[in-house]
């Protein structure tokens, strides 16, 4: 009788031990990549009403003409900005579907209902990640098959309800523009997330669950950490070189994105419409957007594309579409890009309402 109670014991050790590692990864990496330097970049923002130099254009009133020189330079910007956030994500996004049982994450996003949408929000809000750092963590949730409206309403969640960046917009650009993009941000991601999962088909849910069904069969919790570094290199081999090509390619295209900006650019739904759509195809690092803003407000541009970018710079993006490319069917990604695009359009016209 004995040494059917110490392979329980092992059993429960090694069950106990995933999690314990996932949260401590968690944690510990949040607390170096985002919480500390975050809370110190929040007395920046509060003496000094800036938090760097635009990323799109530096001090310039244009970003540079396309070329591979403009292409290197912003991805080399860029990737100094997000390298560590970009391997946290990574790591936690493998971790999840290595170190914790998937009926975990099934019990607690696995449904597709309102409360899982509230929980998969909730979740994001220490991540503080960009869209392209978080986007590894909802693979590894989609792997386990969480519902499609909880993983997206977390992939949001951490850009639109980043509360570091609801403090930088509030010192930065005016509490009245922090105030619109919680309001507007909360009402995204939690209709977003809730459109997604009414949008499900009937052959989408027979199929995440036989999914799940399997993954349970199947699951080797015998070799915990060996299992974590295959996941962790395939992720990394698979994501990370479509993420290089099409930073560079958003890097050269910035000058076809974002036009010269000044006066000329006002408060007409083209321009609105024109900078929704910019906004939701390019790619920034965590709170790049405040800078960007502040940047084209001081040059001349009005409010009302302004706010348009506000609510689409981050959440979405051509990199991080694509390496979602194979957590979500094409129909749902286009209908989460139309309506972060539809939400800056709005933003743009309560902007212009309310003569911010």
């Amino acid at each position: 009788m004995l040494t059917p109670m110490i392979t329980i014991a092992a059993r429960n050790r090694r069950q106990l031990l995933g999690p314990a590692l996932l949260l401590a990864i968690a944690v510990g990496g949040l607390f170096y990549v985002k919480w500390f330097p975050y809370y110190n970049r929040a007395f920046v923002a509060a003496s000094h009403h800036a938090i760097g130099n635009s990323i799109l254009m530096g001090m310039a009133s244009a970003p540079p003409a396309a070329s591979w020189s403009a292409a290197l330079g912003y991805a080399l910007a860029y990737g100094k900005a997000i390298w560590q956030a970009m391997v946290l994500g990574l790591l936690l996004g493998s971790a999840v579907q290595a170190l914790i049982p998937a009926q975990w994450i099934m019990r607690a996003l696995g449904k597709t209902g309102f409360g899982s949408v509230v929980t998969g929000a909730v979740m994001s809000l220490p991540g503080m990640m960009c869209t392209c750092c978080a986007a590894p963590v909802v693979a590894g949730l989609r792997a386990c098959r969480a519902a499609p409206g909880a993983a997206i309403a977390f992939w949001l969640g951490n850009t639109l309800l980043n509360p570091a960046t609801l403090v930088f917009i509030g010192f930065v650009l005016g509490w009245q523009w922090m105030g619109l993009r919680l309001v507007l941000g909360l009402a995204m991601v939690l209709g977003i997330g809730y459109w997604v999962d009414r949008s499900a088909t009937d052959e989408e849910a027979v199929a995440a669950s036989s999914a799940l069904d399997e993954m349970a069969r199947t699951e080797d919790t015998g070799r915990m950490l060996t299992r974590w570094l295959k996941i962790f290199t395939r992720m990394a081999l698979r994501l990370i070189p479509e993420y290089i090509v099409l930073v560079l390619l958003m890097g050269a295209a910035r000058a076809w994105l974002f036009p010269h900006i000044g006066p000329g650019i006002d408060a007409s739904i083209a321009w609105i419409l024109a900078f929704a759509v910019a906004g939701a195809l390019f790619v920034i690092p965590t709170a790049g957007e405040v800078p960007i803003i502040q940047a084209m407000l001081s040059l001349g541009m009005a409010t009302a594309p302004a706010a348009a970018l506000l609510m689409t710079l981050p959440p979405v993006s051509v990199p991080s579409v694509a390496m979602l490319g194979r957590s979500f069917p094409p129909r749902i990604l286009a209908l989460t890009c139309a309506c972060v695009v539809a939400a800056g359009v709005i933003a743009g016209w309560i902007a212009m309402t309310l003569g911010m």
